[in-house]
């Protein structure tokens, strides 16, 4: 139950991001700072509490084979998707929007696998902050592109649902695994957040907010860093 309220939660931030984006707007700015933010946290909370902790139950190289994988299929995918979808209306952004928020959500779902919810603290606060101006700047943009502010919330209720699912489903469907799998997952997930984090997160940051982007990625690293002294 606790597992659910947790995912939930930090996935309820991509549908109150949307209304929040479609009905008032967001700051380029402020969102820019936001992002930054959230992409320095999550730079600590991927390595201590996803690569890190598996190091002690997988081999090394299976850390450093299932990290590299990650990387390298989000970013293929990302790159198909961003193609081949370009035209397809909101399918195409449903599309692009469910690909960069499952491999958080997968990471979220694996890492609580045994841990206490306050134990994974860093990531999934730093999931909740990167999920709130995400689904605001985008849903601020569908409605700038003439989707009705219906529709573009629908879209991001939609994806809120499926990565909800996305993070359960690695809770549940991971539980009894064997901790080699686990941690493997782990790690695939590990890479493909950091793979999002260069290609998405952090150039849109820049191009927001430009040179304040250093100083937000840096409170974002402190956030996570006292956050994860919460299950310290």
């Amino acid at each position: 139950m606790t597992v659910a309220i947790v995912v939930l939660i930090v996935s309820f931030a991509l549908l109150a991001g949307a209304v929040w984006g479609a009905f008032k707007g967001l700051n380029d700015r402020t969102e820019g700072f936001i992002v930054a933010m959230a992409g320095g946290a999550l730079i600590v909370s991927v390595m201590d509490e996803l690569i890190r902790p598996s190091t002690e139950s997988a081999q090394l190289w299976i850390v450093v084979a299932a990290v590299a994988a990650g990387a390298v299929v989000f970013t293929g995918l990302d790159s198909w998707v961003k193609t081949r979808m370009a035209g397809a209306g909101g399918l195409g952004l449903l599309l692009a929007v469910t690909l960069d928020g499952i491999p958080e959500n997968l990471a979220l779902g694996t890492a609580l696998i045994g841990a206490k919810p306050l134990e994974i603290a860093a990531l999934a606060g730093s999931i909740f902050l990167s999920n709130l101006p995400e689904a605001a700047g985008g849903a601020k943009k569908m409605t700038k592109d003439g989707m009705s502010r219906g529709k573009a919330v629908l879209i991001w209720g939609v994806t809120a649902a499926i990565l909800s699912a996305a993070a359960l489903g690695g809770y549940f469907g991971l539980e009894d695994a064997p901790t080699e799998a686990i941690a493997a997952i782990k790690c695939f997930a590990a890479g493909a957040v950091t793979a999002s984090l260069a290609t998405e997160v952090f150039p849109q940051a820049f191009r927001d907010d430009r040179y304040w982007t250093g100083i937000a990625v840096t409170c974002g690293l402190l956030m996570a860093l006292l956050l994860g002294q919460l299950g310290g």
